[in-house]
């Protein structure tokens, strides 16, 4: 579903701020693989987010989703087949839009705009059941604003709008990382359920080990722009964060920065 080929981004090149993001990058995701992505501050993750999603131009590389070359697409034209969560959850919704008239706009991605009623009565039903199923009353909401959410509910929104349409690929960038810890558990449960009951692939950065040794199936570890740690499969059920922090130390650097990124 995904294939990322000699990936390469520099950026600020020839300057004294040169920062080599992606060194010859390569990744391959079969179809319904939900991967976990963990590293250091300034391995990269980002950088390979981003790059797969159409946020900026890469230096060098490939990058294919659904055996589609997209690596000269914008950002725009990618959004028809691929879903994101941001970090910041103030993003990836219209907060003052309401909760239906958002939900309208994910299901209308990729679709050429025309002249018709914003919402029809079918959609709003259809809305209802979705919103539901996440547990949080939001259907009894569906014409507040979505400024006026709570953190955790604009995320579990924003997964719901990311994955109406059944993207090829969902991507979800830290969208933990803002909340506190029992939202942020919820969130990642809902995350499992949604990946899990539409077979999505997936692909979420994260910094917290835990996190990337507990959901999906896959886990890669970045330092410098390159893959240094694939572990899936029963090796990556059978992880514990000791022996990954014990690998990373090994393959990176020293202890001390591992303790320091991974651990805080």
């Amino acid at each position: 579903m995904l294939r990322i080929e000699h990936l390469c981004k520099t950026f600020n090149p020839g300057t004294v701020n040169e920062k080599k993001a992606l060194a010859g990058l390569e990744l391959h995701l079969a179809e319904g693989d939900f991967l976990t992505v963990i590293g250091g501050n300034g391995a990269g993750k980002s950088t390979l987010l981003n790059a797969v999603a159409g946020t900026f131009p890469v230096d060098a590389g490939r990058i294919l989703i659904g055996g589609r070359d997209v690596t000269n697409l914008p950002e725009h034209r990618r959004a028809a087949f691929i879903g994101r969560v941001f970090q910041d959850p103030m993003m990836g919704t219209a907060p003052t839009m309401q909760i239906d008239e958002n939900l309208a706009l994910a299901a209308r991605r990729g679709e050429r705009r025309g002249l018709k009623w914003g919402i029809s009565r079918e959609e709003k039903e259809i809305y209802h059941e979705k919103l539901k199923e996440l547990g949080l009353g939001l259907e009894e909401r569906m014409t507040s604003k979505v400024g006026l959410l709570s953190g955790g509910q604009r995320q579990a929104l924003t997964l719901l709008m990311a994955s109406l349409k059944r993207p090829q690929l969902l991507l979800l960038d830290e969208h933990t990382a803002a909340l506190d810890p029992a939202t942020a558990a919820k969130v990642l449960d809902l995350s499992d359920r949604i990946v899990a009951e539409n077979g999505l692939t997936c692909m979420m950065i994260t910094h917290n080990m835990r996190d990337a040794i507990n959901h999906g199936n896959r886990l890669i570890m970045m330092n410098e722009g390159k893959i240094i740690l694939d572990i899936a499969g029963e090796e990556k059920k059978k992880l514990t964060k000791r022996e990954l922090l014990d690998r990373f130390a090994a393959l990176a650097g020293t202890q001390e920065e591992t303790d320091a990124v991974l651990l805080s």
